[in-house]
């Protein structure tokens, strides 16, 4: 295949590197190198960090780092830096802390502006391409009419950054009491969703770390509350959207207060966590959910984030081919009303009631998320079934799903 363009990004090994490889911006991956040509030089680094299977960051270099007007701006005033924050963390890390110091928030694709020695002082994550042109153009005129005012604002915030990573050494400092404790926790409790699980906002992340502290909590205090809402947690998160209940596995997170529609992205580090705190939530309420959740997750990493020779995968892009054979995000893991009747047949109905194909369970655009709210046993009493009957039916179904990968036939 013969490209436009070719940058220097052609002799990376990375996955997210090499699919920049082609853009019109000299994109350039860190080194000592290019930093030591750009303080020569004299010019802002423009470092843009990312990963593979993230949907944004693909969103932008459509409308930005593809475009000739954009490649001009950015190649005539920069020295263009990509990094891959699954290759390096350590450098996605700093100028993480820098966003969110600047900003109050973080994600990717993460955008910084820096000095020719790498002192941050501009951040963004995705921005639209004439909004990006207008940002780094005003950059560029800033630096040359008040140099000295962009690197004391550059060296704030590196002050900033350093200070927030330091861990201080206090020999003296007392053991933090089981009362501090109750008291941090009991502050915490406030910001909880007791009713869908995870805290009261949107987007919803799953929080693996703190939810095994609370599990650990709620069992050495014999807090009922706190051991109930880690319950309704992991029993929400489990039934949402946010699991894929016909590959198993987790998405990042969900865009609504009650788990339905993920972020379809599924991250190795995300499952890895959950897989062990599903675990120990199994061992200490034998609640089946859990059990099945941990052996869904452990066959979908087995399956789709193992490679032959015994080595992870990080992650699974959120975009997939739609009808039209374009990248649409999410794609691979809606259904239409319609395609499930054709598929599933006389299944259909006790189906639709288990994964709500109903408004409760509808995205947009006629598609749905499967999403469950209710206990088996209610589905198979409104059905006057037998459980274990409803369960091998749903799980024949599932099966055929995921050992077809395909919506063009039904099972057997």
């Amino acid at each position: 295949m013969n490209f436009e363009h070719t940058n220097a990004l052609i002799n990376e090994t990375s996955p997210y590197l090499l699919q920049h490889a082609h853009n019109p911006i000299n994109w350039e991956a860190w080194s000592p190198e290019v930093l030591t040509r750009a303080k020569k030089e004299n010019k802002f680094l423009l470092i843009s960090i990312g990963y593979a299977a993230c949907h944004w960051c693909h969103v932008m270099e459509h409308e930005c780092f593809e475009d000739e007007e954009v490649a001009m701006v950015m190649n005539e005033n920069f020295i263009n830096i990509k990094i891959d924050r699954e290759e390096r963390p350590d450098i996605d890390h700093i100028y993480m802390d820098a966003l969110q110091m600047m900003t109050g928030s973080g994600g990717w694709p993460l955008n910084i502006v820096a000095l020719p020695d790498g002192r941050p002082f501009w951040g963004a994550t995705y921005v639209k391409k004439n909004d990006w042109i207008k940002i780094l153009t005003q950059l560029s005129e800033i630096y040359e009419k008040d140099t000295e005012k962009v690197k004391e604002y550059a060296q704030k915030l590196s002050e900033g950054i350093k200070a927030i990573n330091l861990v201080e050494i206090k020999p003296n400092a007392s053991v933090m009491t089981s009362g501090q404790i109750d008291k941090a926790v009991e502050h915490w409790s406030s910001y909880f969703d007791i009713f869908l699980g995870g805290y009261k906002r949107a987007p919803k992340f799953m929080m693996p770390v703190n939810l095994n502290f609370l599990l650990h909590y709620g069992i050495a205090k014999e807090d009922d509350k706190i051991l109930e809402y880690v319950n309704t947690t992991l029993t929400k998160m489990a039934w949402g959207g946010i699991f894929d209940h016909v590959g198993g596995g987790f998405s990042r997170y969900s865009v609504d207060t009650k788990w339905h529609v993920p972020h379809f992205e599924k991250m190795l580090y995300d499952n890895g966590q959950l897989t062990s705190l599903y675990a120990k939530a199994y061992a200490a309420t034998k609640n089946e959910l859990y059990k099945e959740t941990v052996e869904r997750m452990i066959e979908f990493i087995k399956s789709e984030l193992t490679d032959t020779s015994f080595g992870f995968y990080s992650s699974l892009d959120a975009d997939s081919l739609n009808e039209a054979g374009e990248l649409e995000e999410g794609a691979y893991y809606v259904w239409t009303e319609e395609e499930l009747k054709s598929l599933l047949g006389n299944d259909f109905t006790i189906f639709k009631d288990y994964y709500n194909i109903n408004s409760y369970g509808h995205w947009e655009h006629g598609n749905y998320v499967l999403i469950r709210d209710s206990e088996d046993e209610k589905i198979a009493k409104k059905h006057t079934i037998g459980l274990t009957e409803m369960k091998q039916i749903l799980k024949k179904v599932v099966k055929y799903f995921w050992r077809n990968g395909t919506k063009e036939t039904g099972p057997d």
